[in-house]
């Protein structure tokens, strides 16, 4: 297939996409009742809610019109393996100073409490509730955790979106940590905002986000003139529709590029911290000591990324791609993953921050 040809060109050109693939558009409005003024039960649920819908082949959350990728045990398989290959690629579960924060402590003090916004597959909190059993962990996203019988029973899901505000969890958390969110948060900058409320004095926040770019092998970032432009490399132009949709949909795109500095100008948190991991979507060749962990974080890698290939199809379809330009994109950027010739990468990047033992207006 000749992908310059002007055949093509017309065939891909950017008009609403028909909406056969959706079978089901059901929404609903959340009224504020339903929301409590603590954490105990954010939002009932009950055999009429439908929390889910389905379009283009998959099933989607039917609470949040913003967050538009899947919530399926596809997606939350694929979120699963993503937070296993965190681990190896971090070489750590969590932020260094974690478990001072959530140490158990003698004496009448607070239970230490730790959130997780947007949980997904719930395999961050999970591991929090079993290596700190002494810890009330909460898991939030727009869908109930799935694997309710495995939970330890320090642990609880809750429904919410938390675009609407975090006001009912202020000073209810130690800890509290977020990482790739931004697609379904409007105003991430409030959010943080609302985060220094939220976690108490001497607590931790930390958050993890990526930018929506491509970057060459030089950590340069490989940018796109044209939409209609359609080449190599594959995996950053379809990076450049998703990022387009995200921002179509009021994700917040450009949170990663803003977060330390959002963290670090807010006068209730010290300590701040800002680290970056350059994730090899498409991997440079393997040489050195290293170089058989490295292989097996690839290959991981790779499996993660192709399936967030499809993850990212209802979201493309639904701004208006059209469906065989989808198609396209996706078997070409599996290929160009598959034979690693022009390396790629994503960068993740981190930032924690503990929150003052006192509020700025005693400080000063």
């Amino acid at each position: 297939m000749d992908y310059d040809s002007d055949t093509e060109s017309d065939a891909y050109s950017m008009e609403a996409a028909s909406e056969s693939g959706i079978s089901s558009v059901t929404s609903y409005n959340v009224d504020q009742s339903m929301r409590s003024a603590s954490p105990v039960s954010v939002m009932s649920i009950d055999s009429t809610m439908q929390l889910f819908k389905r379009e283009y082949g998959r099933e989607l959350n039917n609470y949040s019109d913003v967050y538009n990728l899947p919530a399926d045990e596809e997606e939350l398989d694929r979120l699963d393996l993503q937070h296993q290959m965190f681990i190896e690629i971090f070489g750590e579960k969590y932020a260094p100073c974690m478990a001072d924060v959530l140490e158990d402590e003698d004496g009448p003090t607070e239970k230490k409490s730790c959130l997780d916004l947007g949980c997904g597959a719930g395999s961050w909190i999970t591991d929090v509730a079993r290596d700190f059993p002494h810890v009330n962990a909460v898991a939030v996203d727009l869908i109930p955790m799935q694997a309710t019988r495995d939970m330890p029973s320090n642990l609880r899901s809750e429904v919410d979106d938390i675009n609407l505000g975090l006001e009912h969890y202020f000073a209810d958390f130690n800890v509290v940590h977020a990482r790739l969110i931004a697609a379904g948060v409007r105003d991430y900058h409030r959010m943080i905002d609302q985060l220094a409320h939220v976690v108490r004095p001497g607590g931790l926040v930390d958050l993890s986000e990526f930018d929506f770019y491509i970057y060459d092998i030089n950590h340069q970032r490989v940018l796109f003139d044209r939409d209609n432009d359609i080449r190599a490399p594959w995996w950053g132009r379809w990076m450049h529709f998703l990022h387009d949709a995200v921002k179509a949909k009021g994700g917040d795109v450009d949170a990663a590029t803003n977060l330390y500095g959002w963290v670090s100008q807010n006068p209730f948190f010290e300590d701040v911290t800002y680290t970056e991991h350059w994730l090899p979507i498409v991997p440079e060749p393997r040489v050195g000591p290293n170089a058989a962990r490295m292989k097996k974080i690839d290959e991981t890698m790779k499996s993660n990324v192709t399936t967030f290939l499809g993850s990212g199809r209802p979201l493309l379809l639904g701004n208006g791609m059209p469906e065989p330009l989808v198609t396209l994109l996706e078997e070409r950027a599996a290929r160009e993953i598959d034979e690693r010739k022009v390396p790629q990468f994503t960068r993740l990047q981190c930032v924690t921050a503990r929150r003052k033992l006192s509020p700025p207006s005693e400080l000063s």
